[in-house]
C-alpha cells in the first residue's frame, strides 16, 4: 500500500515533518480536526472505537481523546492543550499519550488551499529528545497515521 502521508525524520534531530495532500477544500480538512464528531470517526477504525471526551477549539482550551476495543477497555487516551486555533489555518497544540514513554510533544498543524478542491497539510512535530522520537519512529507510526488520513479522506468525502 502506497503510503501518502509523507514523514521527514532527519537523523540525530528531535522532530518530524509530516506533510499529506487531499482532495478536500481547506474548510472541510481542518474540520477534520476541529469537530469532535468527525475526529471520533477518523480515529476509530476496525478494531478500536474513539471518543472525544473534551474538546476546546480554542486558544487556552484542551482536548482529550480515548479510544476502546470491543470489549470497553481502554487502548489509547491522550490529551493536551491547545495553544493557537486559526479557523481553517493553523493549530498549535501539545500532545501526550497516556501511559506512553514519548513524553509531551508540541505540533504545529498548518493548513494550506491548493486549489478549490485540494488542500495539503503540514504537520511538525517536536519531540522532547530525538530518543524518544526515534522511539515512536520503531513503531508502525507511519503506517497508523497514512491510514488515519485515508479515513479523512473516505469520511469527507462523503461531505463535499
Amino acid at each position: 500500500m502506497e503510503l501518502k502521508t509523507k514523514i521527514d525524520a532527519e537523523a540525530g534531530k528531535q522532530d518530524l515533518l509530516i506533510t499529506r495532500e487531499f482532495d478536500l477544500p481547506v474548510e472541510l480538512l481542518f474540520k477534520a480536526h476541529a469537530e469532535p464528531d468527525i475526529i471520533a470517526q477518523w480515529m476509530s477504525n476496525p478494531h478500536t472505537t474513539a471518543k472525544v471526551l473534551k474538546f476546546e477549539g480554542k486558544k487556552h482550551g484542551s482536548y482529550q481523546l480515548e479510544s476502546t476495543d470491543a470489549q470497553g477497555n481502554v487502548v489509547f487516551r491522550s490529551n493536551g492543550v491547545i495553544h493557537e486555533f486559526i479557523p481553517d489555518q493553523k493549530i498549535t497544540r501539545t500532545f501526550e499519550m497516556e501511559n506512553a514513554p514519548f513524553g509531551v510533544q508540541l505540533e504545529v498543524y498548518e493548513f494550506k488551499q491548493l486549489t478549490e478542491s485540494t488542500s495539503k497539510l503540514n504537520i511538525h512535530v517536536i519531540y522532547e529528545s530525538g530518543a524518544k522520537r526515534d522511539q515512536l519512529l520503531a513503531l508502525p507510526f507511519a503506517q497508523g497515521l497514512n491510514m488515519a488520513h485515508n479515513r479523512i479522506q473516505e469520511i469527507l468525502n462523503t461531505l463535499k
